[in-house]
C-alpha cells in the first residue's frame, strides 16, 4: 500500500464519518456507552482487590516466644523467623508492651489490671507473602527453636475466605467483561452494518467497475479506527468524571469510611491505553465484519 493510497483511504474514512452523521454518532454513543460498563466494573474489580489485598495485609500471624527466654534471646530469634519461607516482615512486642496493650483493651475490669508482666510472653507479629500458604508457615514456624509446637496463633478460616472471596471475584470479573466485550463487538458490528447498507449501491458499483475488495474495505476500516478512536477518547473522560465523583463521594460518607478507593491518578495511563486498545479493536472489528457481506457481490 503506497503512501497515496493511506492518505486517500484515511481521508475517505473521515468523510464517510461525518457525511453519515447520524449514524457515527449513534456508532460512537452506543461505544462509548459499552466503554463505560466494561470500565466501571474492570475499576470496581480493581478496587475490591485492592481491599482484599489489604485485609490479607492485616491478617497476620502471632508466634509466641518460650517463657524462659529473656528479652535478648527472644530478640535474637528475627534472624530465624525471616528465614521462613513466605514470611514477610516480623515485628518484636515485647511482654511489657503486650501487657500494656492487654491492660489498655480491659481498663473496665479491674481483675485483669494487676496481672504482673511476666505473665505474658515476648511475641512475634508475622506478615507473610502469601496467606494461601498459612498452615505451611505456621508448622515452619512452630519448628523454630524457642516458639516451639502449638505457640503459633494462625487464622487459618479467615484466611481461607478471603482466598476464596479473590477467588471468585477474580472468575466473575473475567467472565463478565469477556461477555461485555462479545456483546460490544456485535453491537457496534450492527451498527456500522446500517451506515454500510446506506452504501450497498455504491459498493456494488464499485465491484462491477473492477475495484478490489481492498480498495472498498479499507475506507471502512479507517472509518471504524476513527470512531473507535474518538469512542475511546470521550469514554475515558466520562470515566475518568464518573469516578471521581464516585471517590468524593465515598470519601465524604461516614457511614462507608471503611471503603478504600484507589486513586485514578494511579490507574490513569493503563485505563487510556485500555480505552484506546478495546475502542479502536471494537471499531476495526465492527468494520470488517459489517463490510463482508457486501463484498460478496
Amino acid at each position: 500500500m503506497s503512501r497515496h493510497d493511506i492518505f486517500y483511504f484515511a481521508r475517505e474514512g473521515a468523510f464517510n464519518m461525518f457525511n453519515h452523521g447520524f449514524m457515527s454518532f449513534a456508532a460512537i454513543g452506543i461505544t462509548v456507552a459499552c466503554l463505560l460498563i466494561m470500565g466501571t466494573f474492570t475499576l470496581v474489580a480493581v478496587n475490591a482487590n485492592a481491599m482484599l489485598e489489604d485485609m490479607e495485609a492485616q491478617n497476620q500471624m502471632l508466634a509466641f516466644v518460650d517463657m524462659e527466654m529473656s528479652e535478648e534471646e527472644a530478640r535474637a530469634l528475627e534472624k530465624d523467623l525471616l528465614e521462613v519461607p513466605n514470611v514477610s516482615a516480623v515485628h518484636f512486642i515485647s511482654n511489657v508492651e503486650a501487657a500494656a496493650a492487654f491492660r489498655a483493651r480491659y481498663e473496665d475490669d479491674e481483675l485483669f489490671q494487676g496481672l504482673p508482666d511476666d505473665n505474658f510472653p515476648h511475641r512475634y507479629a508475622i506478615d507473610l507473602k502469601d496467606i494461601g500458604y498459612m498452615r505451611q508457615t505456621k508448622e515452619a514456624l512452630e519448628a523454630v527453636p524457642g516458639i516451639g509446637k502449638g505457640n503459633v496463633n494462625a487464622y487459618e478460616d479467615e484466611a481461607a475466605g478471603f482466598i476464596t472471596i479473590r477467588n471468585v471475584a477474580g472468575i466473575v470479573c473475567v467472565v463478565l467483561i469477556a461477555v461485555l466485550f462479545l456483546v460490544s463487538v456485535f453491537i457496534i458490528a450492527n451498527t456500522i452494518k446500517l451506515t454500510t447498507f446506506d452504501r450497498r449501491d455504491e459498493i456494488a458499483i464499485m465491484k462491477m467497475v473492477g475495484a478490489t475488495n481492498g480498495f472498498i474495505r479499507w475506507p471502512f476500516v479507517y472509518e471504524g479506527f476513527l470512531l473507535g478512536l474518538f469512542s475511546a477518547v470521550i469514554g475515558f473522560f466520562l470515566q475518568w468524571g464518573l469516578y471521581e465523583a464516585v471517590a468524593r463521594s465515598v470519601a465524604s460518607n461516614d457511614t462507608i469510611n471503611l471503603i478504600t478507593v484507589v486513586p485514578f491518578a494511579e490507574m490513569r495511563p493503563y485505563v487510556a491505553a485500555v480505552f484506546v486498545l478495546a475502542g479502536m479493536f471494537i471499531g476495526v472489528g465492527g468494520s470488517l465484519s459489517a463490510i463482508r457481506k457486501f463484498l460478496q457481490v
